[in-house]
This record gives C-alpha cells, sequence and structure tokens, in this order.
C-alpha cells in the first residue's frame, strides 16, 4: 500500500485537553473550547519554515530548520543523506516538528520514514516547488515523510491559552 493510499485511511484525529498541570487548563473533560483540526493542518500547510527535533545517538537534542510541505496528512521534507538529521533519524526516527509562529503552536510528534515511493517523490516536489519555487528535479537526497502519532496546539494569549489548549492522537486502524 502506498503512503498516500495509507494516508487517505486515517481517520479525524480525536480532540481533548494536553494533560499539563500547573498551567490553568480549562475545561479538560467537557471539551469546549477545543480548536479544530483544520485550525491545526492551516498552521502546518501555511508556514514557510518549521524547526525539526530529533536525538543523537547518545541522547543529545538537535533542532534545526527545515522547508517543508503538508501533504496527504502528513509532513514530507528532504535533508541530505550526511546531515545531523538524517543521521539521527536513521538511528532514532522519533521526532517533532514544529511549524514556525510560536505565538499559535502546533507541535506534532511522529515517525520518519524515508520515502521510497516513485509517484508520491514526484508529488512532493510539484508541491515543493510550488511553495518554494526550488525544482526538485535531479535532487537525489532523501524524502522523509512524518505522519502524527500525537500533535499539540497552544495558542499565546493568556485568556486563550488555557481555554484552547488542544491534544490530538491519531488512531491507526481505520
Amino acid at each position: 500500500m502506498s503512503e498516500k493510499e495509507i494516508s487517505n485511511k486515517r481517520r479525524e484525529p480525536k480532540a481533548s485537553r494536553p494533560h499539563m498541570p500547573g498551567y490553568g487548563i480549562l475545561d479538560a473533560e467537557s471539551g469546549k473550547g477545543l480548536l479544530p483540526w483544520s485550525w491545526a493542518v492551516a498552521r502546518l500547510s501555511k508556514a514557510h519554515n518549521y524547526f525539526i527535533a530529533t536525538t543523537r545517538h547518545d541522547g543529545r537534542p538537535h533542532v534545526m530548520p527545515v522547508w517543508g510541505v503538508w501533504l496527504n496528512e502528513a509532513f514530507y521534507f528532504s535533508t541530505a543523506k550526511q546531515s545531523r538529521k538524517a543521521r539521527n533519524l536513521a538511528d532514532n526516527p522519533h521526532c517533532a516538528i514544529c511549524p514556525e509562529k510560536a505565538e499559535e503552536s502546533v507541535i506534532l510528534e511522529g515517525i520518519a520514514e524515508e520515502v521510497s515511493d516513485r509517484a508520491l517523490y514526484k508529488e512532493f516536489a510539484v508541491a515543493y516547488e510550488a511553495k518554494y519555487q526550488w525544482n526538485m528535479e535531479g535532487f537525489a537526497e532523501p524524502l522523509y515523510v512524518v505522519h502524527p502519532k500525537v500533535v499539540f496546539a497552544l495558542i499565546e494569549t493568556s485568556e486563550q491559552f488555557s481555554s484552547t489548549a488542544t491534544h490530538w492522537t491519531f488512531d491507526e486502524e481505520s
């Protein structure tokens, strides 16, 4: 099954409040004020820069900016095979992706997988060129996809932070 077919089988994620003791998160049980998934998708789609957090083999964190695209309900990016990011992901594929503009934070946690499907790579290249005006033709470095496992959303303002903090979880089964 291709990445696209897997992605299309995913269901809408389950929204809840994040467990954040001491931060005054409201309506933990009612779900009132939860942000819609479309709010997070808009930020994941429209951002120009993203930060990717990976872990070195000795456990030290590593964070770097990347360009990427939200495509087929997942985040796609490319990096040089010998980059610290790629070497970290080879040892431990767990990572976090955060689009710019921390005042409306989206934190996506998942597992990076190298994409081998050429049709999907071409779809990525078209979306990437449209977004960044950067032609990926002839680019020979790996392409990664991160399907979200957990996503957090936090709005910075104090009046919105406690009432809109949202945590989504993704059901892998369809």
